[in-house]
Parts: C-alpha cells; sequence; structure tokens
C-alpha cells in the first residue's frame, strides 16, 4: 500500500481539517523530480528564485528563511534570534496555539505575561496598548500575536495590534504566527511593521507539512545581534549568508523546494487578492450553512471570522467527537477536531488552499448527512444556504 487506510473506501478522501491541506497534483508531480545536487549551480539559481518568489507570500522586501521544519520551529526560531534569557514578551490567549507558544517561550526561559482570552475572538489591541503603556520601563521586549487561531476559527487584526504597539511608545518587538493564515488570508510584513512573521507550508501553501518560515524586518535582525538564548540549527546569520547565493547552510529539503517553486506559481497565476477573496467567499458560505443548521460559530465576534476554517460548537450533550467520527466512518471525510478546553465541543471545517465551489459543497452535504447520522438537533438547511449564497455571488 502507498499509504495507510483503516477502511477501503471508494472515491477519494475528504480532508477538511484546518491543515495540513489538500495538495495539488501539480505540486504532488513537482515533488516527483530527481532531487539535484544541493552544492550545484543550478540549485543556487533555483534557490535564488524561490527565495526572492516567497518574499511576495509574506508582502515584505526584507529576508525570508526556510527551514526543514514544521511550523513549530518557525516558531522557536523566532524567539530564540531576538531574545535573552528572562526577556519579559507579552503573549494573548487565543486559543490552543497561542497556548503552546506561551509553554514554549516558557522553557526557553523567555518570561511571558499571558493576556486572558475566552477562545471565542481575536486580540485586543486596546488591552496590548494598555499593558504597554504601564510597562514604562521598557522591560517588554516583545509581543507575540497569533493571526488565525486555528483551534478556534479566530483572526487577530495585526495592523491594529501594530497601532496599539505604536500608540503606547513601546519598543517592543512584533512577532505574529501566520501558520494557517498565510497564502490565505491578507496579509502585509512590511506595512503593517511585524517584526518577525512564522509560516508553515502545509496551510495555505499547499505544501506537505515540512518547510517553515521566518520574514525578518530590520529591526529584529538588529535584535538578533545581541539576543542571548542558545541557538544553532535556527540561527539566522548562516541561514541570511548561505541565502545570499540562493544556498543554505545544511542540507535543504530539496524536493519540498520544487513544489514550494510550483505553488508559489500557482498563487501567483490566480493573483494574491484573487485568493484572499476565494478564501473570503467559501467562508461565508460555510457559516450561513452553521447558521441555517441553527447550530453556533465558536467566533463570537465578526469582525474576527476566519477564511481559513470555521469552528462549529455542537449543542450541549452532543459529542463532537463522535459527530466527526460518524462522518469519518460513513462518508470518508476528515473534519478537525477540538483542541484543549474545546475538546468534543466543537469540529472544525477546514476550507483553505485548493478548495473550490464544488468542493465546498460536498464537505457541507458531507456534514449535513453527518448532523442527520449522528442524531444532533438541525434543520436540514445549511447546505442549501451555502449553494444558494456560491450560486448568487460568483
Amino acid at each position: 500500500m502507498a499509504y495507510f487506510q483503516s477502511k477501503p473506501s471508494s472515491g477519494r478522501h475528504f480532508l477538511q481539517i484546518p491543515g495540513p491541506s489538500n495538495v495539488p497534483d501539480r505540486v504532488l508531480r513537482a515533488m516527483d523530480n530527481p532531487t539535484m545536487d544541493h552544492r550545484g549551480p543550478d540549485f543556487g539559481k533555483m534557490g535564488s528564485a524561490i527565495l526572492q518568489k516567497v518574499k511576495h507570500i509574506f508582502q515584505t522586501k526584507s529576508h525570508v528563511v526556510i527551514y526543514p521544519a514544521s511550523g513549530t520551529g518557525a516558531c522557536e526560531a523566532a524567539l530564540v534570534n531576538t531574545l535573552s534569557p528572562g526577556d519579559r514578551v507579552l503573549m494573548c490567549e487565543t486559543g490552543w496555539f497561542a497556548s503552546l507558544w506561551r509553554e514554549m517561550a516558557e522553557r526557553l526561559n523567555i518570561r511571558p505575561e499571558f493576556l486572558q482570552g475566552d477562545w471565542r475572538r481575536g486580540v485586543e489591541p486596546a488591552d496590548i496598548e494598555a499593558h504597554l503603556r504601564a510597562d514604562k520601563a521598557h522591560e517588554i521586549k516583545a509581543v507575540c500575536v497569533v493571526h488565525n487561531e486555528t483551534s478556534t476559527g479566530c483572526t487577530s487584526r495585526v495592523d491594529e495590534v501594530r497601532r496599539a504597539i505604536d500608540a503606547a511608545g513601546h519598543p517592543a518587538l512584533l512577532l505574529v504566527d501566520t501558520i494557517s493564515s498565510l497564502g490565505s488570508m491578507e496579509y502585509k510584513h512590511d506595512e503593517w511593521g511585524v517584526d518577525v512573521t512564522i509560516a508553515g507550508s502545509q496551510k495555505g501553501l499547499m505544501l506537505p507539512p515540512g518547510l517553515s518560515f521566518n520574514a525578518i524586518s530590520a529591526k529584529a535582525l538588529k535584535a538578533s545581534e545581541t539576543a542571548k538564548l542558545m541557538r544553532s540549527y535556527w540561527d539566522w546569520k548562516p541561514m541570511i549568508a548561505s541565502n545570499a547565493t540562493g544556498f543554505f547552510p545544511y542540507t535543504p529539503a530539496t524536493n519540498m523546494l520544487y513544489a514550494l517553486d510550483t505553488a508559489l506559481d500557482m498563487i501567483f497565476s490566480e493573483g494574491l487578492e484573487n485568493v484572499f477573496a476565494r478564501h473570503d467567499r467559501v467562508a461565508e458560505a460555510t457559516r450561513r450553512a452553521v447558521r441555517a443548521w441553527g447550530l453556533e460559530v465558536q467566533c463570537a465576534e465578526p469582525r474576527h471570522y476566519s477564511s481559513v476554517l470555521t469552528a462549529v460548537r455542537l449543542p450541549e450533550g452532543h459529542s463532537a467527537n463522535g459527530l466527526r467520527s460518524a462522518i469519518l466512518e460513513r462518508f470518508n471525510m476528515s473534519l478537525g477536531n477540538g483542541l484543549g478546553q474545546l475538546n468534543d465541543k466543537v469540529f472544525r471545517i477546514g476550507h483553505l488552499g485548493d478548495i473550490g465551489d464544488l468542493h465546498l459543497m460536498g464537505s457541507l452535504s458531507g456534514v449535513e448527512m453527518g448532523l442527520r447520522l449522528a442524531g444532533v438537533p438541525h434543520k436540514p438547511e445549511g447546505a442549501k444556504a451555502a449553494m444558494d449564497y456560491l450560486s448568487g455571488n460568483a
């Protein structure tokens, strides 16, 4: 068998978790090419071209480094390259992944101050501004924000966070996790004044897991010169030095870079603004389906709605994990589980990356049939509501 499958099933598996997302056939074929010499001249040409292309996804003119790693690695790289032991950082509790980033900081001997949240909305910039204004001695060295919280379907307004930091007159760095949003939702590293942007390959970039990224401002690069946290593999300095000629300081994930090159071409061919509009559209169709079922969207603040995923709350007494299991067993579709305090309370519909109208309608129809199968109280009108929206909004 080419891959493990617990039960033979006809038709293609619907992977509707909020990442890893579906990988287009064209990207898979790119990975099939023979691995080249990563010290040879052809690799240098390819590497230079990819490193220039990837800047456009972040909308930056600054350095972007690429690691053979998961997004977690890029999160660590952002911290260890800019901070020193005992540094205070301001973090915001928007959900599971913001909480994991806090735990990482603590293990690295950084002192996070965690602004509490309810897992139903994004960051409140006013809270950040107030906290920074109270830090008269400027002991807080960085503000860390998750752009799109994958566990809740809540997005934070990074441009507003930047304005809050500036309004407080505070010199803290701004570090932003875009692992689940880059390539799917509007994001502007330079214009929004972000110092380090963190990303991964397996979401909006439509690749398998295995690559992660740091986009680095001049201010962050300056901070790295005096940062004292230990680093070797994650060190920006040798990466940037080698990248100047298209190479890497250690063996790169060559075939993943082939895939990245192809995925970037696909995104730019469609046009970034069109990609964002497509994600906005399928997200709105999904939320209309949820409301028509009589269910509740986990994100309680419309201005924080995610275009990448929708987390759906089930009525009290009904198991989201049971619903997901029934849908997988009967309809061969994977949905995202609830994480942390949302375990068994929500299920998550991923609608990101390589997705169009018919793909989305198949997914929502599967959810609606699953709700019936699992005995979850609902109105059988969700798929129709989504279809009406999609057919009326080209």
